[in-house]
């Protein structure tokens, strides 16, 4: 499912990740994080898609709320096991949409 996003302009987070052999947990916090994020102001949708590589697409209102979120206590925690267990590799892009059709 497509994200419902508003016109232009706004803020799309990109992460980008490749998994650990050691994923206990992970789809669990994946779900929370999900939730979580849902109810944050300035929240406008989510994309994710999973094989070798995983990227999750994440919508802002803007910039300041994208970097609100990255900050609220229970994601910070999460990030935390992320880099030490979950992920072998990940990227974080963060970007301004301008058009979008």
């Amino acid at each position: 499912m497509f994200a419902q996003t508003p016109q232009p302009p706004y803020t799309a987070v990109i992460f980008t990740s490749i998994l650990s052999r050691d994923t206990e947990g992970y789809m669990e916090a994946a779900k929370e994080m999900e939730h979580l994020a849902k109810i944050q102001d300035g929240y406008l949708g989510i994309e994710s898609a999973r094989d070798d590589l995983g990227i999750t697409v994440s919508y802002w209102r803007d910039e300041d709320c994208a970097q609100r979120w990255k900050h609220v206590m229970e994601h910070e925690a999460v990030q935390q096991i992320g880099r030490q267990r979950w992920y072998q590799a990940y990227k974080v892009r963060i970007a301004t949409v301008n058009r979008a059709y």
